[in-house]
């Protein structure tokens, strides 16, 4: 094919109807049909990007291979499409103004009144456009945050308006999806929000090809006739997104109603679709027979999404391990040396993922300290493997009240600290290791069975490190360091010898997880989950 295509989607009516679920899935469609799909999201929140919100409030942030910080969503596209994105991956509204108001500083408008448009709109266009670039891709996905009428993402909804005319409106498709809401008073679905919605994008100058109804089950042909008829689009170009047990199973969905057919005949890309990959996970997850608990332990519980790529990198491995992975969640808080037997009481495993802060540490503790001295199976991530080397300083090596710099400055033993070169005054806005590093991984350890290598990458993002100082003590008394990194300089991972899975991973490897592809190490904690469970 010549040149990008360019596929815009857009939400109307409400938020939350799985509008970066839609993109992912035709992002997966496409990729089947053999194109090079890339995916971006534009927010309009403020901030430069998600680093420093509460991930109650925003839910987890997603690291890419080149260390940005983005958006949960980016963590969608990345498991439905499987290709690494990147740093042009996610803009928010507070990095293009950043971005511009830097250069009028710098003096390079030449003195001109910095405006919305253009300045604004074509700092965006070329951030799309440098996406496209930087992945050589065949079609770019971009989802636009927010809802259509929101004041907050208009300069946006303005930017790809100009760049559809830019590149040519063939090699432009736009995709609105809107809620179409069930009425029980009346027993029927009303269509009148989404002719609204699509009335509104229709006055910022946008157009779109496809309208897709975000709904709880299929509104029927009546319908998305009258649809299609108010809202000027072709007939077969209203798609249906109905409500499914299992977001994998979308893509076969969006297909079955004729999403990548419509897409691919207005945008004239000519390919054969091959679904057998895509249909044999979903037979896999179908094909599930087995039970498996994992406790969930964080400070952030009450917003699930605060863990998101944890939990579905937890489904997938259960995915190739044949078994449900229920999920019990525990906030750390409530975990004490009286609760620990009764909140773990019937669980399989535990999780405890990555966090900031000392709010509930002591609980993780705890948490640890049962998990080992009851053989239980134990997987911690970022803060996670540092709380199992604070207690294992504690508990084995009679380190009392170790603990880690970032809790306590003055404490007698900080087995976790900053390391030398990064002592000093350092931005919140910015740790220190972010994106992929290298480790290299110690013979004759779980890490090496998982694996099943000597030298691995994975992503970070933290600003603290195993204390170097403590590595003899530690070591001495049975903890291993099973993963370092090749200069020697910073471990990686830490493990406790045994029969059940007890790794901790300063990494973060739940980005790398795929449904049809588990990371190593969630597919080896959960197959010792089993054994647990099976005992």
């Amino acid at each position: 094919m010549n040149g990008t295509k360019y596929v815009f989607v857009t939400g109307g009516v409400v938020s939350g109807l799985g509008k970066g679920i839609v993109a992912a899935s035709l992002g997966r469609l496409l990729k089947l049909r053999g194109y090079k799909v890339a995916a971006q999201k534009l927010d309009p929140y403020m901030n430069v990007d998600p680093g420093t919100m509460n991930p109650i409030q925003h839910g987890e942030v997603y690291v890419t291979e080149d260390g940005a910080e983005t958006d949960l969503d980016l963590g969608h596209y990345e498991r439905f499409i499987d290709e690494d994105l990147n740093k042009y991956s996610n803009l928010t509204s507070g990095k293009v103004f950043s971005k511009v108001l830097e250069k009028e500083r710098r003096g390079e408008y030449l003195g001109q009144t910095v405006q919305i448009i253009p300045h604004v709109t074509n700092e965006t266009k070329k951030f799309i456009r440098k996406n496209a670039e930087v992945t050589k891709a065949d079609v770019v996905i971009t989802e636009i945050g927010g809802t259509i009428g929101d004041i907050e993402s208009a300069h946006f909804l303005e930017a790809i308006r100009q760049y559809a005319s830019d590149v040519g409106r063939e090699n432009c498709l736009f995709i609105h999806v809107c809620l179409v809401p069930y009425v029980s008073g009346s027993d029927e679905y009303k269509t009148k929000p989404t002719q609204h919605s699509v009335k509104e994008l229709q006055s910022l100058g946008i157009h779109p090809d496809v309208i897709v109804t975000r709904s709880d089950s299929d509104i029927g042909d009546d319908l998305r006739k009258k649809i299609a008829l108010f809202c000027n689009v072709k007939p077969d170009c209203v798609i249906s997104d109905v409500t499914l047990d299992c977001l994998y199973q979308t893509p076969i969905m969006l297909h079955n109603n004729g999403l990548d057919k419509v897409v691919c005949r207005e945008l004239k890309l000519r390919s054969k679709l091959n679904l057998t990959p895509w249909k044999e996970l979903i037979r896999r997850i179908n094909g599930r027979k087995k039970h498996v608990t994992v406790a969930l332990v964080g400070k952030y519980v009450k917003l699930h999404d605060s863990y998101l790529s944890v939990v579905e990198a937890l489904y997938s491995a259960g995915y190739e391990n044949g078994c449900y992975v229920d999920i019990k969640w525990v906030d750390s808080e409530e975990v004490t040396p009286d609760t620990a037997a009764e909140i773990y009481k019937g669980v399989d495993g535990i999780i405890v993922p990555g966090g900031f802060g000392s709010r509930g540490v002591e609980g993780m503790i705890e948490t640890c300290r049962y998990a080992r001295e009851h053989d239980l199976p134990y997987f911690g991530i970022c803060l996670g493997m540092q709380i199992m080397v604070m207690e294992y300083a504690r508990h084995v090596c009679n380190l009392a009240g170790a603990t880690s710099g970032e809790f306590d400055e003055n404490a007698k033993y900080k087995v976790i600290d900053l390391m030398p070169d990064q002592q000093g005054n350092i931005p919140k806005g910015g740790t220190m290791r972010l994106g992929a590093y290298p480790c290299s991984v110690k013979q004759g350890t779980q890490m090496r069975e998982c694996y099943g290598a000597d030298e691995i990458s994975e992503r970070h993002r933290h600003r603290y490190e195993f204390n170097n100082d403590y590595r003899k003590v530690l070591e001495d008394n049975g903890l291993v360091l099973s993963g370092i990194s090749p200069d020697g300089r910073i471990v990686e991972t830490v493990e406790i010898e045994g029969d059940r899975f007890f790794v901790g991973a300063q990494f973060h490897p739940e980005f790398k997880s795929r449904p049809n592809r588990s990371h190593p190490l969630f597919r080896g904690f959960i197959a010792s989950c089993l054994k647990t469970r099976n005992k």
